[in-house]
């Protein structure tokens, strides 16, 4: 069946091109329009489509060939984009820029897959003339990749404007579409994994607005919602057969996602699989709660605990109940950030900040990344959610490293094919119902995972029935439990 799914793709020379702020631009500018937008991110990133779903005023989803495969990149976006919904996707780095010198796994392989027309953003930085023989190279480059149109950025000024536009007009053919000019202040300020989170933006409705401005006026608008519409129809397959239900008559799992402006990072997709599956997810903060409520799982993603140490060390009823969760064996899952959170201390600067210590490792903050890029593991050893003999995909980025560990009390579950992980050599540390590793896993790649959270939680749920409550820091059936006589 074949649908109507206006779409175009954000992409640019390299990273650093503005590429978020002008798909944030356009989203804001389409929204005041009265449409519907639906707003995808390539790659693994989670602040950009945090802000695109600020944008939106709703989900913003991630595709991924190397996270999801391409299968499941084509299903999600069938899954996700409504009829007449414009669908805006912003690429990552430059156009074709994979893991390797054929571009696999780039945006221009994404933009081929969705059969979906091509925005090139062009930083016009020290540079005229040039900047029309950089995008013909794109051209010429993959003829396949439907390139339609160019937006210049950080323009000097009219002349330069003019002269730009001619150069790439006279020798590509093709129109640009706006011209942005150096701007002395951008909406959304830099950090070193990024932009500054939306969660930690003092200002979020004003940093939109201003994104709406700039795609107001500096690009023409009509124009590039007729390149989405002029797409190919979208060829809607038959969606997967529905997720099995861990849901009974007379069971629910509960399971907590912690989530505030420590812990950010977490996939749409990821909690969909586990609602999808039955679960009844509820949204914990680290910061602000005084004890763990009752649940069957526990998910702890990515994010800034390094930010936030000193209120993540001063909630110490927090960190004690969640301590003594995971030693009465609640399921818990954790990444990057999430699994620092879980360790004993974290060193920033001079300063150790007490953490969790349902980990026997204590980690510290280095000022360059320790670890960044897609990873690959082999499950080799016995834990909790992941088979022996399976491969998962995922990424990682963090600056935090391992200062200290206790291999007496842990094991490692998977051995390292691609990326750094502990060491090098292993990832994901394993204590009781504890998985905690520097990699993110995205639920559509890896969907065996929240198959594993819910039959964990599945089990401790029925576990629990049978035991009686046990009062610790004056509040009961939350932290601990013993078995009855």
């Amino acid at each position: 069946m074949n649908q109507q799914r206006p779409r175009f793709i954000m992409a640019a020379l390299r990273g650093g091109a503005g590429k978020t702020t002008l798909s944030v631009a356009m989203t804001v500018a389409l929204r005041e329009q009265g449409m519907a937008v639906t707003p995808f991110k390539k790659g693994p990133d989670y602040i950009d489509a945090a802000w695109l779903s600020r944008a939106a005023s709703g989900p913003c989803y991630n595709l991924d060939t190397f996270l999801m495969g391409a299968d499941e990149v084509v299903r999600s976006f069938s899954r996700h984009t409504g009829e007449g919904a414009i669908a805006v996707i912003e690429g990552n780095r430059g156009l074709f820029d994979g893991v390797n010198a054929a571009g696999e796994f780039s945006t221009a392989e994404l933009a081929k897959l969705l059969h979906a027309p091509v925005i090139l953003i062009v930083d016009c930085d020290k540079v005229t003339r040039t900047a029309a023989a950089m995008v013909l190279g794109c051209l010429h480059l993959d003829g396949d990749v439907d390139i339609r149109g160019v937006i210049l950025s950080r323009v000097n000024g009219p002349r330069h404007a003019s002269v730009i536009r001619r150069s790439i007009e006279d020798y590509t053919g093709l129109p640009v579409y706006g011209t942005v000019p150096r701007l002395p202040e951008l909406p959304f300020a830099q950090r070193h994994l990024g932009l500054v989170p939306p969660e930690e933006h003092n200002q979020i409705l004003q940093a939109l607005e201003k994104a709406g401005s700039i795609a107001r006026d500096y690009l023409d608008i009509p124009a590039l919602l007729g390149v989405a519409q002029s797409a190919p129809p979208w060829k809607v397959d038959a969606f997967p057969k529905p997720a099995r239900s861990y849901k009974t008559k007379n069971e629910q799992v509960t399971i907590g996602v912690i989530k505030d402006t420590a812990f950010q990072f977490y996939y749409q997709e990821n909690i969909e699989a586990l609602t999808d599956r039955g679960a009844k997810v509820i949204q914990i903060s680290a910061l602000n709660e005084k004890y763990l409520p009752p649940v069957d799982a526990l998910y702890i993603g990515g994010g800034f605990p390094e930010t936030h140490a000193g209120r993540l060390a001063a909630n110490e009823s927090f960190r004690l109940s969640v301590k003594a969760a995971g030693e009465a064996g609640l399921p818990i899952y954790a990444e990057c950030g999430g699994f620092i959170f879980l360790g004993e201390s974290l060193l920033v600067g001079h300063r150790h900040y007490p953490m969790v210590g349902a980990l026997p490792v204590s980690f510290g903050l280095e000022k360059r990344p320790q670890g960044h890029g897609y990873t690959s593991l082999a499950v080799d050893q016995a834990n909790p959610f992941f088979p022996v003999g399976q491969t998962i995909t995922g990424h990682e980025f963090h600056y935090c490293r391992i200062l200290s560990k206790n291999d007496a009390e842990t094991s490692t579950a998977f051995n390292v094919l691609k990326g750094t992980g502990l060491d090098g050599r292993r990832e994901g540390l394993c204590r009781k119902n504890i998985l905690a590793g520097f990699t993110h896993v995205h639920a559509l790649g890896t969907p065996g995972w929240a198959d594993a959270i819910m039959a964990r939680a599945s089990q401790y749920h029925r576990k629990k029935l049978n035991q009686a409550p046990v009062y610790v820091m004056d509040k009961p059936d939350i932290v601990k439990t013993e078995q009855t006589a």
